[in-house]
């Protein structure tokens, strides 16, 4: 049997329509545009305003689909910590929307690093014959969890979603995943969490934060960001038998600014060679590293047979790394 990868076919990206700048939340916030650029790296979110998770991972799903042509699908793998509800899964409704009912579809959830995640498990039901076509989302529209009289989280986040195609090819293809890294350490499941509302606090159980808002311990979270991204990356490279010269473009995720420079230079990835959309999006979460493929791609900054590493963390906590290269595609991944 000839071997069998999942290949990138088509990538889609999606923001809200509302953009938020530095000045809006200045306005309101003990905070300037200076501090939040400079801490950051951010001048600019978006954030949903009569838009859904759902809704976005849809559109996103779509301008990624419409690239690779539409044809039969098999799955949907959706990774979102925003789903529409509790219950049910999301994933289904944006696969009955895009016009596929019958099919597999279920969400992933690893928050930040949920992308990574997802992109594994539609990689592995494609290579286990499980699925010859599979489309990969992340979307969260995460500024719901977030307190919005809280200067540091209000500033980091923004919504949005990002999406690719895999379809089953072979290893040596332009486009083919070739391999992951993940990983978790739940002792550290404090350090970012949203404490309230969950089952634990619905059944009375002992709880030692019920605030239904985003609670992040942002020195913690700088150091173990930079730490577990750079290993993580470390590893996935060399499992690829790729050394850090090798990357023609480093996808981590936009946690921020920071964090981005930090781990490129850990790993000794020139900044020409980092892809960081933050400074218009903000951290969208599991939509942070395919809406910056999407925006890559738009701006001409991947081209076909480029070697790709994308790296991320998340609350959990949850990491997860992958290395493949960039297919040839056409059309443009988002509208705005």
């Amino acid at each position: 049997m000839n071997p069998r990868a999942a290949v990138v076919q088509g990538v889609g990206g999606a923001v809200p329509p509302r953009r938020v700048p530095n000045i809006e939340l200045a306005a309101r916030l003990d905070t300037s545009d200076a501090w939040i650029r400079d801490r950051l790296g951010i001048a600019a979110r978006h954030v949903a305003a009569g838009v859904s998770t759902v809704d976005l991972a849809t559109e996103a799903g779509g301008r990624a689909l419409e690239m690779a042509g539409y044809g039969a699908l098999d799955a949907v793998v959706l990774a979102t910590s925003t789903p529409d509800r509790l219950c049910p899964a999301s994933a289904p409704e944006v696969a009955a929307r895009l016009g596929y009912t019958g099919i597999a579809a279920f969400d992933v959830n690893a928050v930040c690093a949920g992308f990574v995640h997802a992109l594994a498990t539609g990689n592995a039901l494609i290579r286990g014959h499980m699925a010859d076509r599979v489309l990969v989302i992340g979307a969260d529209v995460f500024t719901t969890l977030v307190d919005p009289d809280d200067r540091l989280t209000a500033s980091i986040f923004g919504d949005g979603a990002g999406a690719v195609v895999l379809r089953a090819g072979s290893p040596d293809e332009a486009g083919a995943l070739r391999s992951f890294d993940l990983g978790s350490d739940g002792t550290q499941v404090a350090t970012v969490e949203v404490p309230g509302g969950g089952a634990r606090d619905r059944l009375g159980l002992p709880v030692a934060n019920r605030r239904p808002y985003l609670v992040m311990d942002g020195p913690a979270v700088f150091q173990r960001a930079v730490r577990e991204m750079t290993g993580s990356s470390r590893r996935v490279l060399a499992r690829a038998g790729w050394g850090a010269a090798a990357v023609d473009r480093f996808v981590p995720h936009q946690a921020n600014i920071r964090i981005i420079r930090a781990v490129a230079e850990e790993l000794g990835i020139a900044g020409d060679r980092v892809t960081a959309n933050i400074e218009h999006v903000g951290n969208t979460v599991a939509a942070s590293i395919p809406l910056a493929l999407a925006d890559a791609h738009d701006g001409g900054l991947l081209g076909a047979g480029q070697r790709v590493l994308v790296t991320s963390i998340g609350a959990g906590l949850a990491w997860g790394s992958a290395v493949f290269t960039w297919p040839e595609l056409d059309g443009k991944a988002r509208l705005r």
